[in-house]
Order: structure tokens, then C-alpha cells, then sequence
């Protein structure tokens, strides 16, 4: 079992700076990938970051040139920095990583959510 324990969320000002943190624990071997999704009310769950063992990071269209995902592999720890923060950012964000290399039987682990909300 792994835990996924998201931080940093809040309310800033169109134009501001946000960063969030995602500590993983628990059953960590195996993990292939880590990563940050977001859900605004009403629409559906979209990618929005995600960085893969011996890959480079994979950005959502909307994001590219805004937000930076980094990785600790020491700490088990994410990183998801969010410049130039749009009002269309707010969303509800979830940490995930996907156990396993082989397609079919990798799982994917998600944390509670952190809410992000950008307001005049």
C-alpha cells in the first residue's frame, strides 16, 4: 500500500506563485512514475504534470512554460511549481504514481487533494 499526503495548496492572486509538495510512503518499491492531476467543478480529471523514471517530464498543453514538476528520489517527494497562475487554474489537485512497469498490472495511487483557487 502507498500513501500520497499532498501540501501546499491555497488562494493567490491571478498572476502569483503556488507550490505543491507530495510525500509518497508506505510500499514504494516499484514506483514507475509520479505525478500531478487537477478536477475543477463541473469538468472532468486532466493531467496536468507528470515525471517518469528515465524519461523527461510530461506537461499539459495549458501548463507548458508555467509550471515545473520535479522529483526527489531520496525523499519520495513531488513537486509541482506553479508560475503565472491563471484563474482557469483552479482546480482541486491530486498527487499520483503508478506502481509497476508493466501496463497490465500497474496501479495507481492517488492522494486526498489539495485546493488550488486563483482570485481577483
Amino acid at each position: 500500500q502507498v500513501q500520497l499526503v499532498e501540501s501546499g495548496g491555497g488562494v493567490v492572486q491571478p498572476g502569483g506563485s503556488l507550490r505543491l509538495t507530495c510525500a509518497a510512503s508506505g510500499s514504494l518499491f516499484r514506483i514507475s512514475a509520479m505525478g500531478w492531476y487537477r478536477q475543477a467543478p463541473g469538468k472532468q480529471r486532466e493531467l496536468v504534470a507528470k515525471i517518469t523514471t528515465g524519461s523527461s517530464p510530461n506537461y499539459a498543453d495549458s501548463v507548458k512554460g508555467r509550471f515545473t514538476i520535479s522529483r526527489d528520489d531520496a525523499t519520495n517527494t513531488v513537486y509541482l511549481q506553479m508560475n503565472s497562475l491563471k484563474p482557469e487554474d483552479t482546480a482541486v489537485y491530486y498527487c499520483n504514481a503508478d506502481q509497476g512497469t508493466i501496463p497490465a498490472i500497474r496501479y495507481s495511487y492517488w492522494g486526498q487533494g489539495t485546493q488550488v483557487t486563483v482570485s481577483s
